[in-house]
């Protein structure tokens, strides 16, 4: 069975929230399935098993994927650094291009409205530009994304933490949105191997 790799980053569970519920909107299309993946602190030996959670990345998880959902905090307008860090040692990936082709859509939270939610974006989807990804956002033809008073952009599924907030709790737009996003990237990957079934 296909499976979409949802490869996240978080520190204080609203990214790991926020993968679930792309993984929840990935499983909803027959056929597919989600994995879900982190990445550890940068230092942190990456062979160790975290105590709890999703285990670690490797590169196999990103080689068989059929498609990629990328999350991570915001940092000063940034993907934090164990995210980059890890994407950052993907060059034998892009040397055999094995992504290339491959949907891909990216997603993030942050504690405060203005917090660079979208240029964190924008900086995750670099690397899967050079690595040949299909890039998957959220159409305005989702109503969500229109009526939205929190996170959500078309770029892709966001999340407005809030300083006092409990960690993962998302308004109901965020959580919408984030299935949506989940559900197309899969959707897309299904036609694609379709596609190519089709023509062989």
């Amino acid at each position: 069975m296909p499976e979409i790799l949802v490869l996240y980053y978080s520190v204080g569970g609203s990214v790991r929230r926020m993968a679930e519920l792309l993984a929840e909107g990935i499983e909803r299309v027959p056929g597919v399935a989600a994995r879900l993946r982190t990445v550890p602190k940068i230092g942190m030996n990456e062979k160790s098993i975290p105590a709890e959670g999703p285990p670690y990345c490797e590169l196999a998880d990103l080689e068989a994927c059929a498609g990629l959902a990328l999350g991570s905090p915001t940092r000063f307008g940034n993907m934090a650094a164990p995210l980059k860090y890890f994407l950052d040692g993907t060059s034998s990936l892009w040397l055999d291009g094995s992504l290339s082709g491959k949907p891909a859509g990216v997603f993030s939270a942050s504690q405060t409205l203005h917090g660079g939610q979208e240029s964190t974006l924008l900086s995750m989807m670099l690397p899967l530009v050079h690595h040949g990804m299909l890039f998957m956002g959220i159409p305005f033809t989702e109503r969500g994304l229109n009526q939205t008073r929190s996170g959500g952009t078309p770029y892709g599924a966001t999340h407005v933490a809030g300083i006092a907030s409990q960690p993962g709790t998302l308004t109901d737009d965020e959580i919408t949105l984030a299935r949506v996003q989940g559900k197309r990237i899969a959707e897309v990957a299904a036609q694609l191997i379709a596609g190519r079934s089709a023509r062989r």
